[in-house]
């Protein structure tokens, strides 16, 4: 959510950032927009002057007996009251206008932010480790999943329709090892704290992360009101909504291991076979809230934090920038973890951190401030992938994929996968 003080004083700004996200400018729809509201709010309050006024001189008129005076002033009170009506209605509907509009936009690209029109112009800012020889012809992860009997997507849509996949035995419990793996990982290396979360939310927790209003076809709602959640980004990133948090708690490093539900609506046609684009996947997610001075070096550390687990596994990847034409809806910075598939012979996304600033703190009304201070400020929060649990799975089938068909399993897993060095058919 856009700063409108901000944007009355610097409508240029404003115009500017949209013009970079492909956007028209709107600067002077949003500022008549909030004049006509300001407009009402100031005859509002002159009529609601005259009205307190006319009410003691009906008083001093009745006391005085003057019954013509006092009929007068009580038919003007009663004259204000309807437009005072028809005001705060022109009102309503002016705020309305206004905040549908702004809640529509996607966060300012930060001004380090490389222009461009998608994936393909997204800077690369560091590549680790070397694409393997395997010696043999790779192969993909649901081929090989399925040829060891231990990935059935043919059951699952039966059952569930598309995009969705059983996993059995050893490969179902090296996805639970990466998990309780990545999830000890950000604990024990990073400091981050770890937190169980609800999968289902209102509406404004979504509104407040920005999934709302715009990208409603693709959430999952109930029939109760609540929403399946997309990432727990929503609810942890919530934990701080309508609240002025001391800044002596702050950074709020937080992780939480959960599903995550996607209708995947604008994805038709994309990545149809295999787990790599699911209506139902695990995630070990990362948000952090903190002051604003501190975001920029946050957004550093939370990359550094995503890296971290894709070296320990000796995954090969590398790092990009996103232009503005691929920042998402809330990010003013984002850096997308790619990992190295053989099967694909390509890069695919497997962590996207980003820097909202306080864009989705103005939309949740999340405040800090310090002890002794008067003014609060809005609260930066940052979200960042620890990693995709099943791109993970991917990522390690792939690339410790074996002549066999069968996968030798990363050093770091076997302590939670029992021991087991390899998985066979």
């Amino acid at each position: 959510m856009y700063d409108l003080r901000a944007i009355r004083e610097n409508p240029a700004w404003f115009d500017a950032a949209l013009k970079r996200r492909g956007l028209e400018a709107l600067s002077s729809q949003v500022l008549e927009m909030d004049e006509a509201r300001r407009s009402s709010q100031t005859q509002l309050g002159a009529l609601q002057a005259r009205r307190n006024a006319a009410s003691k001189e009906i008083g001093a008129a009745m006391k005085d007996r003057d019954t013509a005076r006092a009929d007068a002033l009580k038919a003007e009170v009663a004259d204000i009251k309807d437009r005072m009506t028809a005001l705060e209605d022109a009102e309503a509907v002016a705020e309305g206008k206004l905040q549908q509009l702004l809640a529509g936009l996607p966060n300012r690209p930060d001004d380090s932010v490389p222009d461009g029109a998608d994936e393909d112009d997204n800077e690369e800012v560091k590549t680790w480790g070397k694409p393997a020889e395997l010696g043999f012809a790779a192969k993909q992860h649901f081929e090989l999943g399925e040829d060891l009997g231990m990935m059935d997507f043919e059951t699952a849509t039966d059952m569930s329709g598309s995009r969705f996949v059983i996993l059995r035995g050893a490969l179902a419990r090296l996805e639970r090892a990466l998990a309780q793996y990545m999830l000890n990982f950000q604990i024990e290396q990073n400091g981050l704290t770890e937190t169980q979360v609800p999968y289902l939310v209102h509406a404004d927790a979504l509104y407040g992360t920005g999934q709302l209003p715009k990208f409603e076809e693709d959430l999952y709602k109930t029939n109760s009101d609540h929403y399946l959640i997309p990432t727990s980004e929503v609810p942890l990133t919530n934990v701080v909504a309508n609240k002025i948090t001391d800044t002596d708690a702050l950074p709020m490093r937080m992780v939480a291991y959960s599903p995550c539900f996607r209708s995947e609506a604008g994805s038709a046609g994309r990545d149809t076979r295999g787990m790599i684009r699911q209506h139902q996947f695990n995630k070990v997610e990362m948000v952090t809230i903190c002051a604003p001075e501190t975001s920029w070096d946050e957004l550093e550390r939370m990359r550094g934090c995503a890296e971290a687990v894709l070296e320990a596994l000796n995954l090969p990847y590398r790092t990009v920038a996103l232009c503005t034409g691929d920042l998402g809806f809330s990010a003013a910075k984002t850096y997308d973890l790619e990992v190295w598939l053989p099967g694909q012979s390509a890069y695919r996304e497997i962590s996207s951190c980003s820097n909202t600033l306080d864009f989705q703190a103005r939309r949740m009304k999340a405040r800090c401030k310090a002890k002794g201070d008067k003014q609060t400020q809005f609260l930066h929060s940052l979200n960042g992938s620890g990693l995709a649990v099943g791109r993970t799975l991917i990522a390690v089938m792939e690339n410790y994929q074996q002549a066999d068909g069968s996968l030798a399993v990363p050093e770091p897993l076997q302590p939670y996968m029992g021991g087991i060095k390899v998985i066979s058919a």
